[in-house]
């Protein structure tokens, strides 16, 4: 069995699928990818995914996109534990509900507040717009908040259940993003903090060596700021 992972750690969808192969002892060759210095635009990796996006795997030559999409060829594949993504019909789709939810709740409100505060004032040199960044922070918090209430307080321990699934590690890995714009969801929401120190250690120490780079990130302009 060949499988290769194109990822890069700043990709959240990429931070979790290291994760889950890692933990699962999955033998994966890892193809990084330098995302700032254009390099998922090149021909070779446009021949790869052509949608020139993180994360792709090549599984003995089967290629295929979407980081949720993957997870569930995996589990198919048996390559990730059945406890992470369970075969029993209702269990699966208690997480398959969360996986749909998230693209258009959590991933997406956590990923537009950090693309503009963090991301576009890099890409493009210009000062984000504070009204607009208003509207994004807003919008944020309203989806962490249906989060935390409508499927942490759900009677369960976890997103999907009283076990860990690969609900909780894509959610996880998903509201780390704005840290590195500096907004802490586990700061300001006290069911979403306990709840992400479980899923971390779980997934550790896989977990931290996924997060190094955004965690330097964060540190660097924690220092930054206590200098001003």
């Amino acid at each position: 069995m060949s499988l290769k992972l194109y990822y890069n750690l700043m990709s959240q969808p990429s931070r979790a699928l290291y994760i889950l192969l890692k933990t699962a002892k999955c033998n994966f060759e890892p193809k990084v990818l330098n995302l700032t210095k254009g390099e998922h635009f090149s021909e070779e990796y446009t021949a790869i995914n052509r949608f020139q996006k993180v994360p792709v795997i090549d599984h003995d030559g089967f290629i295929l996109s979407e980081s949720v999409a993957i997870i569930k060829y995996l589990a198919r594949e048996n390559l990730i534990p059945e406890s992470l993504y369970p075969k029993e019909s209702k269990l699966q789709a208690r997480v398959d509900e969360f996986l749909e939810w998230q693209h258009i709740e959590l991933r997406l409100h956590c990923a537009m507040y950090f693309r503009t505060k963090y991301m576009n004032p890099i890409l493009f040199g210009t000062k984000y717009d504070a009204k607009t960044l208003e509207g994004y922070t807003h919008r944020m918090e309203s989806a962490l908040e249906k989060f935390e209430t409508h499927w942490l307080n759900n009677g369960t321990e976890y997103i999907a259940g009283d076990s860990i699934t690969v609900a909780d590690l894509l959610a996880v890995c998903e509201i780390e993003q704005p840290r590195m714009a500096g907004y802490n969801p586990a700061d300001h929401f006290e069911g979403i903090s306990k709840w992400s120190k479980k899923v971390q250690e779980y997934f550790n120490p896989h977990y931290d060596e996924a997060h190094v780079i955004l965690n330097k990130i964060v540190n660097k302009q924690a220092k930054s700021a206590a200098k001003l």
